[in-house]
């Protein structure tokens, strides 16, 4: 009897497919929404799923102005920066960050969930988010994906 016939396989970046997600970020929740699509990016939803390897989807994001805070975070979550200088802590609401660059919600959201690592910043650069439904990434043929889909 074989007894190696069942194999783990590891992908590497030749073996991966790559494909592209549509996702449409109107009445969605910024957490919900950021969550799922991480994991989309990272490939977590495939089955060659490899942890030390870029295997996700590319993924566009469209309608990030349509998307939706629940109590009072508009107004109480803070995000934080610092200018390098002393005493340069800058603080910024989520209202206010909406009003200025609504992509950058959901690009700060999703970049805190994947990976503190190369890998986490090459991933990063396979989301593209835009404000409105009109999108630059036409000419790739994103498959339109429903949320609710995915686990």
């Amino acid at each position: 009897m074989n007894t190696l016939s069942y194999k783990t396989i590891s992908a590497n970046k030749e073996t991966v497919n790559k494909g592209w997600l549509l996702v449409d970020a109107e009445n969605e929740t910024l957490g919900r929404l950021a969550s799922k699509v991480a994991k989309l990016i990272r490939g977590k939803h495939k089955t060659n799923y490899t942890p030390h390897v870029d295997c996700g989807d590319n993924v566009v994001v469209i309608n990030a102005e349509k998307i939706s805070l629940s109590g009072n975070k508009w107004t109480g979550k803070v995000y934080t920066r610092h200018t390098g200088y002393p005493g340069g802590q800058r603080f910024t609401t989520a209202q206010e960050l909406m009003d200025k660059k609504p992509e950058a919600l959901i690009e700060k959201a999703v970049k805190g969930m994947l990976p503190k690592n190369r890998l986490g910043r090459s991933l990063f650069k396979n989301l593209f988010v835009y404000e409105g439904s009109e999108h630059n990434q036409a000419a790739q043929k994103p498959k339109a994906i429903k949320l609710n889909d995915i686990k």
